[in-house]
């Protein structure tokens, strides 16, 4: 008995035959290499569509600002993984995208459900301040981090987040999930009654949004970009290891406690 939802027995996104790879309707060969930048087949490979100029100009932004970000977990387990097993450069890519979750790369699309369903709430005829108050005052009252809001080491502004914003406003993109976006920020400010900077995660949201994405697409885009930058550090483990280093680093810096259970 088949399990879970069932679909049609189709697939839009690709076919190989003898002659030809056929992509989105698009004969790979003829029409897209060549022809579309990776930035443009994301796109097209995402929504079967050719991205407009703002689309194709904000992918390019928003996978440069999220691919590196120095030694984080993602790659600090992608280094550890190579180093245990050098010659699974996939696997440890691998281990540095599966922690992509609500605390690090996956927190742009909990942005982005936050943002969708307040938007919700002001397209029914509410003010984007006040949803923004009565969103952080939720959070605040549950115990709760707004998604998009604080940074261990980018204080008091996330440049990444601001030079976003700076960019959606020339370029004219800025719309009611930014201003609700921004709305949060001084909401949450007042709320904690101290400054938590807007982190990146926000303004990805946003701005893709803003540009016609769905909140699933917006995850994409972390886990894509994440992916080049494990790639680098994992082509420079290779030539200088340190994930040896870092386990060693880590064992060092935790002290082992023995407990008073008995087995």
């Amino acid at each position: 008995m088949p399990l879970g939802k069932q679909g049609k027995p189709v697939t839009h996104i690709g076919q190989a035959f003898p002659d030809r790879v056929e992509v989105r309707g698009r004969d790979l060969a003829s029409e897209l290499m060549g022809e579309v930048s990776f930035t443009e087949y994301f796109h097209v490979l995402l929504t079967g569509r050719e991205p407009s100029d703002e689309q194709r100009f904000f992918l390019d932004l928003l996978l440069v600002a999220i691919a590196e970000h120095g030694l984080m977990p993602s790659n600090v387990a992608a280094r550890m993984t190579l180093a245990a097993d050098p010659g699974s450069l996939h696997g440890a890519v691998a281990a540095g995208i599966l922690g992509c979750g609500p605390v690090v790369l996956g927190t742009s699309e909990e942005c982005a459900r936050l943002l969708e369903e307040g938007q919700a709430r002001v397209a029914a005829a509410d003010d984007p301040a006040a949803v923004a108050e009565d969103i952080a005052r939720t959070y605040h009252a549950a115990g709760r981090k707004v998604p998009g809001f604080g940074h261990p080491v980018h204080r008091p502004l996330d440049p990444r987040a601001e030079r976003i914003l700076e960019l959606a406003d020339a370029h004219g993109v800025s719309g009611p999930h930014v201003l609700l976006g921004r709305s949060l920020a001084g909401a949450v400010t007042r709320t904690w009654q101290k400054p938590l900077p807007m982190n990146v995660a926000l303004p990805i949201a946003a701005v893709m949004l803003d540009l016609g994405y769905s909140s699933a697409e917006v995850k994409t885009v972390p886990i894509l970009a994440r992916s080049a930058g494990l790639l680098a550090h994992l082509l420079e483990e290779q030539r200088e290891p340190i994930g040896f280093l870092l386990a060693g680093e880590a064992e060092d810096a935790v002290q082992y406690e023995r407990g008073d259970e008995r087995v």
